[in-house]
């Protein structure tokens, strides 16, 4: 009986194969964490953490003045009227933070038309989920809530 030469055989072939798709799949590791962006990473943790903590005081803020706003979003028209605190004698500034889009992101300073509301036209899709932030023009105050859209219901930010 001839035994026949290595390279004809299962095992050895079984044997390389395993260490070969490790290599593999750490190179394609490698490739992927090389070349990708890593907006998630915050170079400046720590003064990230003092604005989370002065964002907190402009919510309380916005609390104290009892203010409230609806916003409409229909046909591409962004609607927002205040019903609670005293009228604001200024503009106002709109945040839409996409969950996971961050180049779909916007903010936008809107000044009250006749009827007293904010309105802006938006030609691109608002669809999926958003943190909307309502700000003060001067920024001592702010509202926020998560919306998923589209909704065709008033979203209240109290």
């Amino acid at each position: 009986m001839t035994q026949q030469p290595w390279y004809k055989q299962f095992w050895p072939w079984f044997l390389i194969i395993l260490p070969a798709c490790a290599v593999s799949a750490s190179i394609y590791t490698y490739y992927v964490a090389a070349t990708s962006p890593f907006s998630m990473v915050s170079e400046d943790y720590y003064k990230e953490g003092k604005g989370i903590n002065q964002d907190l005081s402009r919510i309380r803020a916005a609390q104290n003045m009892g203010l409230s706003f609806s916003l409409q979003i229909t046909d591409g028209e962004i609607v927002i009227e205040q019903h609670g605190g005293a009228p604001l004698p200024g503009a106002i500034e709109l945040e839409f933070h996409h969950a996971t889009l961050e180049q779909r992101d916007f903010v936008q300073m809107l000044t009250k038309d006749g009827n007293g509301r904010y309105r802006l036209r938006r030609t691109d899709s608002l669809d999926g989920t958003w943190l909307v932030q309502i700000d003060a023009f001067d920024q001592s105050w702010r509202l926020q809530t998560r919306i998923t859209l589209p909704n065709p219901d008033p979203i209240w930010l109290k």
